[in-house]
């Protein structure tokens, strides 16, 4: 039997997967390769190595609607890979996953909007201490950084798709195994780049030219490990302290940056790392203390 942290070692590691995509997209980039070829590769073959994994997995028969829900929870997904990809291509992957982490605080208006529930109290200090945290790590109080309207636009929209993906796939009660589901939605989401980017890229060589390797890479971490390693710690470790631990995508990325890409990030900009990590780990670190209260009487 696996410890408890043994589960969380996983999850922390399904974070830390995600974290290295943006660093493998933007050397990408480099080697001349486009948004729509980085993007649809990544997806494409994200979705293949996933359908050969589900074949070891149990399979229910589903009905064309199940098939139909499953292939359409994939177009946010496929929205926020183009729309992060995209935000790459005009910011340092240090500040675009400090973009794409604002989902925290847009998924709590989403479900105010939708679902008219609330936010609590924690949940607006974490919100504060999320926002507080991202002006530090962004840099924006440096006036000599350069920034990017455009970028920061595609980093918000990358952010809100993520927040409707989370939110559709938590309304999304299908019986199957999270592999088998997670093939089929990313099939919708590279089906979703394909209509909104034409995959060019499989007809003009660009794969046998060293696409293949990017693709393999971003679809590897991005796609394949992140949902084997969640659905398999995620269950032990219970959300709460799940969504703190898969929050290492964060400084994973921010490190990958400073190494790999040789980005420059100050020390207030890791203090403001650290403060966002913080704002994450709040309210759930409420919810596990009122539950332990609870316990108790």
């Amino acid at each position: 039997m696996m410890k408890i942290w043994s589960y969380a070692l996983l999850v922390f590691l399904g974070g830390c997967s995600y974290g290295v995509v943006s660093t493998f997209v933007k050397i990408g980039y480099s080697q001349g390769f486009k948004l729509s070829e980085i993007t649809g590769s990544q997806y494409l073959l994200g979705s293949i190595m996933l359908w050969i994994i589900s074949i070891f997995v149990p399979k229910v028969r589903l009905k064309g609607k199940q098939w139909l829900t499953l292939i359409l929870s994939g177009i946010p997904m496929g929205l926020t890979g183009i729309f992060y990809n995209q935000t790459l291509n005009y910011v340092n992957a240090s500040f675009a996953i400090i973009l794409l982490l604002q989902f925290t605080w847009i998924s709590i208006i989403l479900q105010y909007l939708f679902d008219k529930k609330v936010p609590t109290r924690t949940n607006l200090i974490a919100t504060g201490i999320i926002l507080f945290g991202s002006l530090l790590a962004s840099g924006f109080l440096k006036s000599e950084i350069a920034f990017s309207l455009t970028g920061i636009s595609f980093g918000l929209l990358a952010a809100l798709s993520f927040a409707l993906f989370i939110f559709l796939s938590g309304r999304t009660s299908i019986p199957i195994h999270p592999i088998y589901k997670s093939a089929i939605m990313t099939t919708g989401a590279a089906l979703t780049i394909f209509v909104l980017l034409p995959p060019v890229f499989l007809v003009n060589d660009s794969l046998t030219n060293g696409l293949w390797i990017y693709g393999l890479l971003t679809g590897f971490f991005g796609s394949v490990i992140p949902p084997i390693l969640f659905n398999i710690g995620m269950p032990k470790v219970g959300g709460s302290l799940g969504t703190i631990l898969s929050a290492s995508e964060l400084p994973t990325a921010v490190t990958m940056s400073t190494i790999v890409l040789h980005e420059t990030v100050t020390l207030f900009q890791w203090i403001g790392v650290v403060i966002i990590l913080a704002g994450i780990a709040y309210p759930n670190i409420k919810i596990r203390q009122t539950y332990s209260l609870d316990k108790g009487h």
